[in-house]
């Protein structure tokens, strides 16, 4: 049986829901690859309807568009695993909620979906704020939980660091 997280045991999920309730920011996350674990950890947090405004999960090239307005041309040229799209993705689910943050992760959480230049376990982690885009790229070594796991992981680690930052 896989281990759940909740508020007692997600070190991680608790200091960014903390760090966004201090700087009173809001969040809308949009999902692929982790199918809403990103958000399941942080709404297993009392609390956290203060800041998470929405979350999508766009698994599918259609609601990445319909959803968070990503382009056909972009998903055409680059794919769903890409900096663009990501950058997109984040982009779309800040703007489209009106939140402070949009947060968004797409990749092959495999077994199956690679390419010699996607290999399994490549992700794209994107975080959009009112000035800025930051990305980041991972290649993850696991099985597809190991892989779901650890793209959440950075995620939050992410949010952690541009929230710090920003509070400093």
């Amino acid at each position: 049986m896989p281990r759940m997280l909740n508020q007692n045991n997600d070190p991680l999920a608790r200091a960014v829901h903390a760090l966004l309730l201090a700087q009173k920011q809001t969040l809308a996350l949009a999902e692929s690859c982790t199918g809403g674990l990103i958000t399941h950890r942080l709404t297993n947090l009392p609390g956290s309807s203060a800041y998470l405004i929405a979350a999508v999960i766009a698994y599918a090239y259609e609601a990445k568009v319909a959803a968070l307005g990503v382009s056909w041309d972009t998903l055409h040229e680059y794919g769903a695993v890409s900096p663009q799209v990501a950058r997109e993705m984040a982009r779309g689910a800040r703007e489209r909620f009106s939140s402070s943050l949009g947060v968004a992760v797409t990749g092959i959480a495999g077994p199956g979906g690679s390419t010699p230049e996607k290999p399994v376990g490549l992700t794209y982690i994107a975080l959009a704020s009112p000035g800025d885009v930051i990305i980041e790229r991972y290649v993850w070594q696991g099985d597809r939980e190991q892989n779901k796991t650890q793209s959440a992981d950075a995620v939050l680690q992410l949010l952690q660091r541009y929230l710090t930052k920003s509070n400093s």
